[in-house]
């Protein structure tokens, strides 16, 4: 037997039909989500410098101060940091503090990091930060001369120009890796930079090559005008501790002429734990020739 539906009421129950599974299907979507503006940091920028020669292209966290823009005359100091794109925004947060507690003047701070998307931070980093190869590649670590080559020829004379720097106060800061260069940095053109901060530095690798290195310069009978604030972590690995101890011993035991040197063991926390005492203090131990105030804090304000 046929069932025969007249065209009109075959439209009615499709429109039926349509008019209740609408609702369900607008009702299973799941809303749109609402839309927030980004957070950024205030008074900062980011610069992309052009590609090097060794195809290798940097992007510069730049934190300004506060005054920079009410006082077009005046020149600040710098600071560069390794490893900005995790280390920029810890160093900024405690200036801030500091340049409250008046213990450090208002100075620049330069996130060195690399321009692009979904990077492969490790891989970039032991590229450049390790003056010898790590686990017998040559290839891909074991740059750091090159790196200290474009900090000095390429990035340091960029933000000369694009920013009132004062050039006669540089001061270069890095953790683990970035500890490393930047001890090798002071070992190889100490004049570049007027004080050093080397948080946790991973001075054993290679088979303790920057001890071999530092012997080389303590030989050479040079002095080492600068200051330098050295720290490690109490529950490092245990050799990687060793090593920063036993460089710190060495340190202390040569007498360069000219080295203010200070060193700090931080207690209870592990590696990368160590960064935000480890800038804190050694921005303070960095810019103390020029703090605006020191000692114990007067009236409180309020």
């Amino acid at each position: 037997m046929k069932l025969l539906i007249p065209v009109k009421s075959l439209a009615v129950l499709l429109a039926l039909l349509a008019g209740l599974a609408g609702p369900a299907r607008a009702a299973s979507a799941p809303p749109a989500a609402p839309t927030f503006p980004p957070y950024a940091i205030e008074h900062s920028q980011l610069r992309v410098l052009p590609p090097t020669a060794d195809r290798r292209q940097y992007e510069l966290q730049i934190h300004l101060p506060a005054s920079y823009a009410s006082e077009p005359h005046r020149r600040y100091p710098v600071l560069y940091v390794t490893d900005g794109y995790w280390d920029f925004p810890t160093m900024q947060t405690s200036y801030n503090n500091l340049v409250y507690d008046r213990t450090v003047p208002e100075f620049i701070i330069v996130g060195l990091g690399y321009a692009g998307e979904n990077l492969n931070y490790g891989s970039l980093r032991r590229w450049e930060l390790s003056p010898a190869t790590l686990d017998n590649d040559g290839e891909s670590t074991g740059h750091a001369a090159i790196f200290l080559r474009t900090l000095a020829q390429e990035i340091i004379p960029f933000v000369a120009r694009e920013y009132r720097v004062d050039p006669s106060y540089r001061v270069l800061a890095g953790s683990s890796l970035g500890g490393l260069f930047t001890l090798y940095a002071m070992l190889t053109k100490p004049e570049l930079f007027q004080a050093y901060i080397a948080a946790s530095p991973a001075v054993n690798v290679h088979d303790n090559w920057l001890f071999s290195y530092e012997d080389s310069f303590a030989q050479s009978g040079k002095a080492l005008p600068v200051r330098l604030y050295l720290t490690g972590a109490e529950n490092e690995w245990p050799g990687f501790l060793a090593g920063i101890k036993r460089f710190h011993e060495r340190l202390s035991a040569r007498g360069y002429a000219g080295l203010v040197y200070q060193f700090r063991l931080i207690d209870g926390v592990r590696h990368a734990g160590t960064k935000a005492e480890s800038y804190v203090r050694g921005m303070q131990f960095a810019f103390a020739p020029f703090a605006p105030e020191t000692g114990p804090m007067q009236d409180h304000p309020y």
